[in-house]
């Protein structure tokens, strides 16, 4: 097996593109004889991979990576699945999964005695797990059937129990601290998302699901504070999203991969506004996970579920409760999108946010979920309305710690008249040569980022497509 193909297996891994069984399946199928690029046609004819054109990015650079010796670590051994928890998107080939020997208990509750506890001790154990995976820094508790519970934090994933959790104490563990109304809809639906508040500070982003295993849980900490724009790492670009924010109309969207970091820029940016205007802002979450309280601005958080119906509900009900700003957790579908578009038309500010990887992407999906008799319609109302586009995602950083990375598009004459004539492909050109008007690319931020000594290389290689300025990191 050459080199190379070992690489791509990494990078694809460690991207995220595909996972570890995906990867050993693939070449199950291929055979012996198996190459980089009858790895890559499987892995596309399967349906494992859809983004056909970032698998070619990382099959370049597996190719470039290759040359220099093999990946540090062997991703067909069953030995390194045993040996390594898998990193999640935004990290990349040469930084070494987390040993899973590498144990770090939180809290008091110890896994092998949950059945031995009666619901009320099980409870307080939960709660006390919660609260110390968010003092240790991490982002994310996992609590799965037929797996070890793990946490995410920079990226990394780290096992802290040997336990393996069974469908029942698994079970038990993520319905312990619901209501009996919240356990039935989870029980029926077999999905649930809600917002879990210990205290008034103390508060979670949770989504219970069932697999093949059986049910599963997935925490999110939510910071007790909200974090100021710079604090967050867009202090080069202040001025330029406190100008997109300025405006009174419009509309603005932050994107970027999951765990990018989108819904703590959003928090940051309705509560800078909530400190320096004296309007009305209508949010609309699912769930809500920060709790804005009014500052100068009146701040309404209504919540998908309790709340409201559907994002479309709300924001067409939105409309007559005269808000300024409107700000929604998340712009899935056609309706919801429509009715954004119709509201930044109407005198209204609107923010919202999209699981897109750049500036181009996002406008294609925004646009495409419109049927060809409303393009022209559509894309004239964009072009009027559009104030920017935020794309960003979060880096490993070489102080391990996270390191934010962000793509910026201000709309101006040139973008307009691209989104009018359809022309996405002439973005980047557009972008690049609007630096004073505070554009930037995210191929640029990340080289910017190694030459600071904030990432690796082999960090900035896997998050810059642009061969030419990649080919200019060293080390």
């Amino acid at each position: 097996m050459n080199d190379d193909l070992r690489w791509l297996a990494r990078l694809g891994i460690d991207q995220g593109l595909f996972t570890f069984p995906q990867c050993l399946q693939a070449r199950s199928v291929v055979g012996k004889e198996i190459d980089l690029m009858s790895f890559a046609q499987e892995l596309v004819d399967s349906g494992v991979v859809t983004d056909v054109e970032k698998l070619e990015q990382l099959a370049g650079l597996a190719v470039e990576e290759a040359a220099k010796g093999p990946p540090p670590v062997d991703p067909f051994t069953e030995e390194t699945d045993a040996a390594f928890v898998q990193t999640g998107p935004g990290a990349a080939a040469g930084v070494l999964r987390k040993p899973v020997s590498d144990l770090k208990p939180l809290g008091s509750l110890a896994f092998e005695t949950i059945r031995k506890l009666d619901a009320a001790a099980l409870a307080e154990a939960m709660r006390d797990l919660l609260r110390s995976t968010s003092a240790s820094g991490a982002s994310d508790l996992h609590l799965s059937t037929g797996a070890r519970p793990f946490i995410r934090k920079a990226r990394a994933l780290s096992y802290i129990s040997e336990h393996v959790l069974t469908a029942d104490d698994t079970l038990r563990l993520n319905t312990v601290l619901l209501s009996e109304g919240q356990k039935q809809i989870f029980l029926e639906r077999k999905d649930y998302d809600y917002a879990l508040a210990l205290s008034g500070e103390d508060r979670y982003r949770v989504n219970l699901m069932f697999h093949k295993n059986g049910a599963a849980g997935a925490y999110r900490m939510v910071p007790a504070e909200t974090r100021t724009l710079e604090d967050l790492g867009f202090s080069k670009h202040i001025a330029t999203l406190k100008k997109m924010l300025s405006y009174h109309n419009g509309l603005i969207l932050i994107t970027g991969p999951v765990g990018s970091g989108k819904t703590t820029t959003l928090a940051s940016m309705v509560a800078y506004l909530n400190e320096t205007r004296t309007d009305h802002i209508i949010t609309v979450e699912d769930p809500i996970e920060v709790v804005q309280p009014a500052k100068g601005c009146n701040v309404t958080q209504r919540e998908v579920g309790p709340h409201t119906r559907t994002f479309a509900s709300a924001l067409k009900g939105a409309l007559r409760e005269d808000p300024d700003v409107i700000v929604i957790g998340e712009l899935r579908d056609l309706e919801t999108i429509e009715m954004a578009i119709s509201a930044s038309e109407t005198g209204h500010l609107v923010i919202g946010t999209m699981h897109t990887s750049d500036a181009a992407t996002t406008l294609n999906r925004l646009l495409d979920v419109f049927p060809p008799s409303q393009q022209t319609q559509i894309r004239s109302s964009v072009a009027e309305s559009l104030r920017g586009i935020v794309c960003q995602r979060l880096l490993p950083g070489i102080d391990e710690g996270l390191v934010l990375a962000c793509e910026i598009l201000v709309s101006n004459t040139a973008i307009q008249n691209l989104i009018r004539e359809g022309k996405s492909a002439g973005l980047k050109n557009t972008m690049e040569t609007g630096v004073k008007e505070g554009m930037c690319l995210m191929d640029n931020v990340v080289f910017g980022l190694w030459q600071e000594r904030k990432v690796s290389a082999e960090i900035a290689r896997a998050n810059i497509p642009n061969r030419v300025l990649r080919q200019r990191v060293t080390g």
